[in-house]
């Protein structure tokens, strides 16, 4: 097992420097002068004196060979300084530290409510198939999949303040400062994206399961007088578990950073809306942390459903 981990583990470290090869210069290749619009806004600078442009640009250090400019920010990335916000003039680190809490947590809480309602639904669909528990599920996860999450933050906010006229505090506050402000800042959210979130996965375990209930060990195990609850509990759902284990994972990481349209509607200053604010500003240091970030964290989560994948299945491991 062991050496399975340490495997996985050396295969990030390649897939990680080939995110950061592709960020860099494919931000480079982008059309415009990043220094002209960062002084000068939609002016282009057009208007600005050549020498202040190229003064600017040489402090950014802008006006070196471009594989000087990345070994530069490659270097300076692997001791945890990914620059200076080209907007703002603070660290990149500071903008993305301050928002990350918010984001990681609307994902965690997303997460662990597709995780309570995915796995007993699906597992319940799959059982009692064609009867109306599996129709009635089927109905409640593809209406998760066609509502679309900022349509049902809407009507969430619209409902609360309509029924109980308030609205969530507009203001983040730290789980740890105030446990209540807190969540009924960002239970709205997590509600609203982990109803998507869980009918994916419904409709990923309630596949997963019939398909494993069709396998030659579990007609053996019924054909022993194993009851049919365990069968179930003990046979079928780890190794269904699988595919799901994958899809949860990917959603995970795919919230850190998309929750674009979803931030807006409940006004969460978040890591989707700092992508946002990078590329309208054309902030190239910015846009490099933020990316890089998120790949990150898809390489870490893929890393750990590899570890989940050995423990459900021990196949894989000794494989």
């Amino acid at each position: 097992m062991l050496k399975f981990i340490i495997h996985r583990f050396l295969l990030m470290i390649p897939t990680l420097v080939g995110v950061a090869v592709l960020v860099f210069f494919l931000l480079r290749m982008m059309p415009g002068d990043p220094v002209a619009t960062m002084l000068l806004g939609d002016g282009g600078g057009a208007n600005m004196p050549p020498e202040v442009i190229e003064q600017e640009r040489a402090r950014l250090g802008l006006d070196q060979p471009i594989w000087v400019q990345f070994f530069k920010w490659f270097w300076s990335a692997l001791q945890g300084d990914f620059g200076v916000s080209m907007w703002t003039g603070q660290p990149v680190l500071y903008e993305i530290g301050i928002r990350l809490e918010l984001s990681l947590q609307v994902a965690v809480m997303a997460t662990i409510l597709a995780i309570l309602l995915a796995l007993p639904l699906g597992t319940l669909s799959a059982v009692f198939k064609d009867t109306w528990i599996d129709h009635s599920i089927r109905v409640f996860s593809i209406a998760g999949l066609a509502v679309p999450s900022f349509w049902l933050g809407m009507i969430i906010i619209l409902l609360l303040l309509t029924w109980f006229s308030w609205i969530p505090p507009l203001t983040f506050t730290p789980f740890l400062k105030d446990p209540w402000e807190n969540m009924s800042q960002l239970i709205w959210p997590a509600l609203a994206v982990g109803y998507r979130y869980s009918a994916v996965s419904t409709r990923m375990m309630r596949s997963s399961i019939l398909e494993v209930l069709q396998e030659d060990y579990i007609r053996t195990a019924r054909a022993k007088g194993v009851i049919e609850r365990l069968v179930v509990a003990r046979h079928a759902m780890r190794n269904a578990l699988l595919p799901v284990v994958t899809v949860i994972g990917l959603e995970f990481a795919f919230l850190i950073g998309g929750l674009v349209v979803t931030e807006q509607v409940f006004n969460l200053n978040g890591i989707g809306k700092l992508f946002v604010q990078a590329v309208a500003r054309s902030d190239f240091t910015m846009i490099q942390g933020l990316v890089l970030l998120v790949s990150v964290f898809f390489v870490l989560i893929n890393f750990v459903i590899d570890l989940m994948y050995a423990f459900l299945d021990p196949r894989i491991r000794y494989r």
